[in-house]
């Protein structure tokens, strides 16, 4: 049980047995690729439109270790709460020595939005690849990475011939370690 002001708030056994302190000591090496993300983060989001619009908003994300620190999970949120959300998703991050990559496997319900990616380092940057719940392409970035900084890129296209179009960008803070 954890006070919390003058609320007291107790931690769920689901919630108990999800989370972790950290990696195990054999998978600390690999899982640096995203460790780094661990903690919470506030951002200022841009959503490009089809026809050129361009919508703004802030947001906060969170990251943390799960399943006995095997694997890194966190939650985007748009805007920031306590305002209505209109995206609150997740993704599960998990290492995969057999390819040297993560799988990654995002879902937002209140949007009904999935992506199944494979991440990698490329340079100093992270670049996962794959595909949306549209069937369209995905490729999303972590580039400009600090330790107190990023910058987010998504983007899509219907075929390898297409070119990319930058559909999301995310510029985040660290709030919190």
């Amino acid at each position: 049980m954890k006070t919390k002001g003058s609320v007291t708030m107790t931690i769920s056994p689901f919630l108990a047995a999800l989370g972790s302190e950290g990696p195990p000591a054999d998978r600390a090496k690999d899982m640096a690729l995203y460790g780094w993300l661990i903690g919470s983060w506030e951002m200022d989001s841009v959503h490009y439109l089809d026809d050129g619009a361009i919508q703004k908003w802030d947001g906060e994300c969170h990251f943390g270790w799960v399943l006995e620190g095997r694997a890194i999970q966190d939650v985007w949120i748009r805007p920031k709460r306590p305002a209505p959300s209109t995206m609150y998703g997740t993704t599960l991050r998990i290492f995969d020595p057999g390819i040297d990559g993560w799988h990654i496997i995002w879902n937002d319900p209140l949007n009904q939005d999935r992506s199944r990616q494979i991440g990698r380092a490329e340079g100093k940057d992270i670049v996962q690849l794959g595909n949306d719940s549209r069937g369209l392409q995905t490729r999303w970035r972590f580039t400009e990475i600090t330790a107190t900084s990023f910058h987010w890129i998504g983007e899509e296209r219907s075929s390898e011939s297409d070119p990319w179009q930058i559909t999301y960008e995310h510029l985040a803070r660290r709030t919190k370690p």
